[in-house]
C-alpha cells in the first residue's frame, strides 16, 4: 500500500512538474513572439506561435497571437485556420469574430485581385507580384469553378462571422459592420449566378 501511494505520488509531482514546465515555456515563447511581432517580424513571432501550441493547443491566448500575426503577414489562410482553432476555445470572445470577417474579406479580395491562386485542390497560395494593370484584367476575366467556390464560401463566411460579431458584441459600431455586410452581399451577388 505504501509502495502505491509512494508510485502515485511520485507520478503526480512529476505530472505537476511537467506542466509547470510546460506553462513557463509557453509562456516565454509568446513574450518572445509578442517581441518579434513588435519589431514587424511576423514570420519569426509565428515560428515562436507555433511551438508554443506544439507545447499547449489549449491556450487561447497562443491560438489567437498566432492568428493575428498570420493576419498582420497577409497569410489569410492560415490566419482562418488559427482564428478558427481560437474559437474551439473561446467561442464568446466578440473581437475573435470580427478579426475573422476581416481575414475572410481580405481573403475575397485578394482571390478577385488575382493577388492568390486557387488551385484544384482548393489549397490557395500568393500569386507573383502583380501590377495595377494586371489587376484590373484579373478582374475581368472568368474565374474557375474552384476559385468562384472558394470565393463565395470566403465572402459567406465573412457575412456569417461579421454577423456573429455583431450579435456578441458590446461595441457601438453597428453601422460600420452593417455596412461591411452590405458591400460583401453586393460582391456576393456578382459572383452568385
Amino acid at each position: 500500500m505504501k509502495k502505491a501511494f509512494l508510485l502515485l505520488t511520485v507520478l503526480l509531482i512529476s505530472v505537476l512538474s511537467t506542466a509547470c514546465i510546460n506553462n513557463f515555456a509557453v509562456q516565454e515563447l509568446n513574450n518572445k513572439a509578442k517581441e518579434f511581432m513588435d519589431k514587424g517580424d511576423y514570420s519569426s513571432a509565428i515560428e515562436r506561435l507555433k511551438s508554443s501550441v506544439d507545447l499547449d493547443g489549449n491556450v487561447f491566448e497562443t491560438r489567437y497571437n498566432l492568428a493575428v500575426a498570420y493576419t498582420n503577414a497577409e497569410d489569410y489562410p492560415n490566419a482562418i485556420k488559427a482564428y478558427n482553432e481560437a474559437v474551439k476555445l473561446n467561442p464568446d470572445f466578440a473581437d475573435l469574430y470580427y478579426s475573422l470577417a476581416v481575414c475572410e474579406e481580405n481573403l475575397a479580395k485578394d482571390i478577385i485581385s488575382k493577388a492568390v491562386i486557387v488551385n484544384d485542390d482548393e489549397t490557395i497560395e500568393k500569386a507573383k507580384d502583380n501590377d495595377d494593370e494586371t489587376e484590373k484584367e484579373a478582374e475581368d476575366e472568368d474565374m474557375s469553378e474552384v476559385t468562384k467556390k472558394v470565393l463565395i464560401s470566403a465572402i459567406n463566411n465573412s457575412i456569417s462571422d461579421y454577423q456573429l460579431y455583431s450579435d456578441k458584441s458590446q461595441n457601438n459600431d453597428e453601422e460600420e459592420v452593417d455596412n461591411k455586410i452590405k458591400e460583401l452581399q453586393e460582391l456576393q451577388e456578382k459572383y452568385v449566378k
